[in-house]
């Protein structure tokens, strides 16, 4: 069961209580180059995602954010490392949230400059502690992680402050999901959750499925990043894809078939053709595409709509009826027709 968190708006946007869980990525371009940071966004907006986050290195990427603002439809995340002026000049740019450590910033009245300006502008601070930046004082633990994360709270409710979102990542998936329980079971602010630094494309896949999913088993998170090395629209799809495996997120399921020798026609460009067609939609249809009549049929007479495959043709299935036999060059064109008349 979900654990209930408080809620807080971002943008257009409310995570926490019982809200959908939000799909998050960042940009990998540098904040200041607009052109090429609008266009990745806009890309990132077509596959789902929910929340962007930017690197905010000097104030050439903070004066940026007004321009990219006025050009994205998703919430923006301004990430803010130890100048706050880059964070008072990111809110004034328009960022929705910031990503801020109080700890790394030492001047307690330009901690209060940039809390008091977000309060006036209604616009929440998330509070990220990462393995590698722990303070130096504070050995690796799960217990150490959410001290360093207690600190900066305190820092911020001192303050008067409780707009506030954390996460606590670690690229260690044991360290990263104790972390998060630990801080769950003292706190009721919503959580980002990640692995951090997770790896390419296949490694941080695995290791981002596996710590995820144990978190959303858990009832914990509010907001979710995949953290790829790759193209950041991966990082959306593969979310998209764990969110749904737990029922929180609406779109299609399809189950394809390993292959075996058995199958005597071209399975896998079919399946890839159809799992690229189904991306964009949102009804949690069951889908399959089968290779042949030993398991086939029998494994997707529960889905909406189905292939399966014999030499060099297939039927499609609906709800365990075979509706039509068709010749395997027909065979997306079909199944595409029928997957339309349930959309």
């Amino acid at each position: 069961m979900r654990k209930s968190t408080k809620t807080i708006t971002i943008g257009n946007k409310v995570i926490g209580g019982l809200n959908p869980i939000l799909i998050q990525s960042m940009t990998n371009i540098k904040t200041s180059k607009v052109d090429l940071v609008i266009k990745q966004i806009k890309e990132l907006e077509d596959n789902g995602c929910d929340i962007v986050r930017v690197s905010v290195l000097d104030m050439d990427d903070a004066l940026a954010i007004k321009t990219i603002k006025e050009n994205i439809n998703i919430p923006l995340v301004a990430d803010i490392h130890f100048d706050y002026k880059l964070a008072i000049a990111s809110i004034n740019s328009g960022a929705d949230k910031i990503r801020l450590n109080p700890g790394n910033i030492d001047n307690i009245d330009h901690i209060k400059e940039v809390v008091n300006l977000c309060k006036n502008k209604h616009i929440p601070i998330r509070v990220g502690v990462n393995e590698g930046s722990l303070p130096k004082d504070l050995d690796l633990s799960p217990e150490n992680m959410v001290k360093a994360l207690k600190r900066h709270i305190d820092i911020l409710e001192s303050l008067d402050f409780y707009d506030i979102c954390i996460s606590l990542k670690a690229n260690d998936i044991n360290l990263c999901v104790e972390s998060y329980k630990l801080a769950s079971s003292m706190y009721d602010y919503p959580m980002h959750i990640g692995i951090t630094e997770a790896g390419l494309e296949y490694s941080g896949l695995v290791k981002s499925s596996i710590g995820l999913g144990i978190l959303l088993y858990e009832g914990i998170g509010d907001t979710i990043r995949v953290s790829l090395a790759d193209d950041p629209v991966k990082e959306v799809i593969a979310a998209k894809e764990i969110l749904s495996n737990f029922n929180l997120y609406s779109k299609p399921t399809l189950t394809v078939c390993p292959t075996c020798g058995r199958t005597e026609y071209d399975l896998i460009p079919i399946a890839r053709k159809i799992n690229e067609y189904i991306k964009n939609i949102k009804k949690p249809l069951k889908l399959a595409v089968m290779g042949c009549v030993v398991n086939g049929i029998g494994e997707a007479k529960y889905a909406d709509l189905a292939i399966c495959g014999g030499k060099n043709s297939g039927v499609i299935i609906s709800h365990g009826e075979i509706i039509k036999k068709v010749s395997e060059d027909k065979l997306y064109d079909e199944f595409i027709n029928e997957l339309n008349k349930l959309i």
